[in-house]
């Protein structure tokens, strides 16, 4: 008798272990993504842009670049907290590179407009890219200059390449709201 109720016992523990830890681990982040960070205008048209992107496995919108702790939409749009509008995007670099990711960043928005979102110009809107790691600033440099000397773009690229700050992840109705109204983008463009 002693031997089947030490028998159920551990079955039933390994069933309640079986049940935790699959949520536990699930609710890790893979350690395979990666993070890049973009301003490119409005952060609705930048971040519609990116959810399309094949190896982007999540995004967020938020605000980076500013002083002050935990800033509101509002705060920024007073255009003195020295924030700006991102898309954080998570990927799969075996699925995406890094520098096919520049590639969208330079295609949905004009990086050599200062402020680009369409014909709203704005200090939040300024053409950014946040580095997290020395790789990704290098990528970033040589992309640009690329661009650059192909003479695509008519006028110098100024977009920033500055190191990621802390991220302050923007209020939820930001998140995704180019897909719950129903918007096929921002008023950002080429």
């Amino acid at each position: 008798m002693k031997r089947r109720v030490t028998t159920v016992v551990l079955l039933a523990t390994i069933a309640i272990i079986g049940a935790v830890f699959p949520t536990v681990w699930a609710s890790k982040p893979n350690p395979q993504t990666e993070k890049a960070t973009f301003g490119a205008g409005c952060f609705w048209g930048v971040e519609a842009a990116f959810r399309q992107v094949k190896g982007v496995t999540d995004t967020a919108v938020g605000y980076m670049g500013g002083a002050l702790k935990k800033p509101t939409y509002e705060d920024v749009s007073t255009h003195r907290t020295g924030y700006m509008e991102v898309c954080q995007v998570t990927y799969d670099p075996v699925q995406i590179s890094y520098e096919k990711l520049l590639g969208v960043f330079f295609q949905i928005h004009n990086p050599t407009s200062m402020n680009p979102a369409g014909n709203d110009l704005a200090s939040q809107y300024r053409s950014v890219i946040f580095f997290h790691t020395t790789e990704q600033e290098k990528v970033a440099l040589a992309v640009k200059e690329q661009l650059q000397v192909s003479g695509k773009f008519e006028r110098p690229i100024r977009a920033a390449i500055v190191p990621a700050a802390e991220f302050w992840r923007a209020e939820e109705y930001h998140q995704r709201y180019a897909e719950k109204h129903n918007l096929p983008s921002c008023s950002i463009a080429p």
